[in-house]
């Protein structure tokens, strides 16, 4: 249901004009600097607005240009990362931070099939900063645009099967705005986020109405088409905090799990949830703290959702007077109460702390 050249004018004109008089003034809006644009589409990713603005801003005040985030150390960045989850961004990030530095002399790539060979860039991160920076006439597709044309267009293929990216983008072409592609694709993110929103949009004040195909058949709430849906996996942690005097028992994530680089405590993990130490298999640290020191469960269970997991996460705190010898995982060493403060850990374990008032 693609209009014709006239109604395609027309569309343009009307949603830039929409775009102009209800947009948000958004800080990364106000700039072409492409690290400050690529900045602000790695932190909103799979980030809302609201809370990714602070975020933004204080990444900006500690690493203005992209060669003050290449230099940074990444136990810094994720530092600075901490709360918004998803940690991988933020070493992606950093890492192509070194890559534009050391190879590209500090300048982005000016095209979207440049920009999506550097690392944590996708089509629409590329596409989004090589139009917003250098106002080239490539659509930027998210959530918000695919979801506005599967309705105003009647397209029903599922927009995550493997073709849909293709099929869209090819439509998306047919539309765009070749003299002015950086205030369309704004336009368009900012219509789908603010006017043609996922649930019961207000058709009534939408400017498109005429031409919209969901509208026209009243299946707003049946398009975009999204049928398959990820298995959540639900996983048990015990952590154990060990305290000796005032520093804490902690290591660094490593491997392919969650948290990769972050700093956490003592972990068991088990099979299902658990109410006592007791019923966890034999573990040689936990017998040899028990015998050394005093053990106290956080009243509190904790409950965290990822993208594709569930925790139920209990802690217990042990406590071990300042002289005593203490055997520790090779990979864990105690930190001061200052040190703690400062290490990146996943926003579960700042919870955790704050909570028991330790920092």
């Amino acid at each position: 249901m693609l209009p014709d050249h006239l109604q395609l004018l027309e569309f343009n004109t009307k949603l830039k004009s929409w775009y102009l008089e209800n947009h948000r003034p958004l800080l990364w809006r106000q700039t072409t600097d492409p690290y400050k644009i690529w900045l602000s589409e790695i932190i909103l990713q799979q980030t809302r607005v609201a809370q990714g603005t602070p975020y933004y801003e204080k990444f900006l005040i500690n690493y203005p240009t992209v060669f003050d985030l290449a230099a940074a150390d990444e136990r810094d960045v994720l530092r600075l990362w901490q709360g918004l989850g998803y940690y991988s961004r933020a070493r992606n990030m950093h890492h192509t931070a070194r890559q534009i530095v050391e190879e590209l002399e500090g300048k982005f790539p000016d095209n979207a099939i440049k920009l999506a060979k550097l690392k944590g860039l996708g089509a629409y991160t590329a596409a989004a900063i090589a139009s917003f920076a250098f106002n080239e006439a490539v659509p930027a597709i998210d959530g918000n645009v695919f979801r506005l044309m599967s309705r105003l267009f009647g397209v029903f293929t599922d927009i995550l099967s493997s073709g849909a990216k293709n099929e869209f983008t090819n439509l998306a072409k047919q539309i765009i705005s070749q003299e002015d592609p950086a205030t369309y694709n704004q336009a368009m993110i900012e219509f789908g986020a603010l006017q043609c929103v996922p649930v019961s949009p207000n058709c009534s004040v939408c400017p498109f109405t005429y031409m919209c195909y969901a509208y026209e058949f009243n299946m707003q709430n049946k398009l975009p088409v999204k049928m398959k849906k990820n298995a959540v996996k639900n996983r048990y942690f015990n952590y154990f905090i060990l305290q000796k005097g005032e520093n804490l028992a902690m290591h660094e994530r490593r491997g392919k799990d969650i948290w990769k680089g972050l700093y956490d405590f003592y972990l068991v993990e088990s099979t299902a949830d658990i109410n006592s130490p007791d019923d966890l298999p034999e573990n040689i640290y936990l017998e040899f703290w028990k015998k050394k020191g005093q053990f106290r469960q956080v009243v509190k269970e904790y409950t965290h959702l990822l993208t594709h997991q569930r925790l139920t996460v209990r802690f217990w705190w042990i406590t071990v007077s300042e002289d005593e010898v203490i055997n520790l995982p090779e990979d864990m060493a105690f930190y001061s109460k200052s040190e703690v403060e400062e290490l990146p850990k996943p926003i579960l374990m700042d919870t955790v702390l704050k909570e028991e008032m330790f920092i």
